[in-house]
């Protein structure tokens, strides 16, 4: 009796799986089956594939410079990455190894930062960055998120489990604090920052917010600015949108799951 009863919870819990599985993959079909549509079609909820994709390209390419606010995208995507691995990474190392009481006391000022909202900061930075001729470039674009309280955290919370006695045998060694950092720390901890890699890559790729303030110029446009201009006009092309909108999301699909075991370690934490 208790076997039948485990068969049907197994059976219930397979079926609620497969339902919620069904449910997230969805909005990725409907986004790729509308890119192959036109937009009457979209709008009327045709969930099969269409035989409109080469003319939903035609009208991107003749009405969109989609190479270009791809690049922009990426230059300051790949950039803002590497800053904010980096200057956070280095942050994250030192609140752990050197602790005092007075590191935890900017911890927890860091922490406390975290609850204020960006809409609440919009403006000084606005003027702080008119003011130093940072905006319409890449440099404005990327400096607001090069430090986050959050990957200061993140990376600070991972290397509570780094073995101290590496770092001590290491300086026993004769490397310095810098050597001992990217020659021990950044090896042991590559999971770590992979996972923080791919969660500063998807935020940035998909910032809207401060982009839209900062990039005053359509030469200057990352992608998504250009898809919300894309439903600016009086009618909107749906199959258009969907287009762009499946070329913007390919990055980031590309990114998680070519790193996502990777990911899953950072996450929880494990060291390698």
């Amino acid at each position: 009796m208790e076997a039948k009863n485990s068969k049907v919870t197994i059976t219930f819990e397979y079926i609620f799986m497969i339902i919620v599985c069904l449910l997230s993959v969805f909005p990725f079909y409907w986004m790729i089956v509308a890119a192959t549509n036109e937009s009457t079609d979209v709008i009327r909820g045709k969930l099969t594939i269409g035989a409109y994709l080469i003319e939903n390209i035609k009208t991107m390419l003749a009405t969109v410079n989609m190479g270009r606010a791809f690049w922009n995208s990426l230059r300051t995507t790949v950039c803002g990455t590497v800053l904010s691995i980096i200057v956070c990474s280095l942050a994250g190392y030192g609140f752990q190894v050197y602790r005092d009481k007075q590191k935890d006391i900017m911890m927890n000022i860091l922490l406390l930062s975290m609850m204020i909202p960006f809409a609440s900061i919009m403006v000084p930075l606005f003027r702080m960055f008119s003011t130093f001729h940072l905006l319409d470039t890449t440099l404005g674009f990327i400096l607001p998120s090069v430090s986050t309280a959050f990957l200061i955290f993140f990376f600070r919370q991972n290397s509570i489990a780094f073995p101290i006695e590496t770092i001590q045998a290491a300086r026993v060694d004769g490397l310095n604090e810098f050597e001992i950092y990217v020659w021990v720390y950044v090896p042991i901890m590559s999971p770590t920052f992979a996972a923080a890699s791919i969660v500063t890559f998807m935020g940035t790729w998909n910032s809207y917010m401060w982009p839209l303030i900062v990039m005053q110029s359509q030469k200057m446009q990352t992608l998504p600015l250009l898809v919300t201009g894309l439903t600016a006009g009086y009618t909107t092309d749906y199959g258009l949108l969907m287009l762009c909108v499946s070329i913007m999301t390919l990055p980031t699909v590309i990114l998680f799951f070519t790193q996502q075991k990777r990911f899953v370690e950072g996450i929880v934490g494990s060291i390698k």
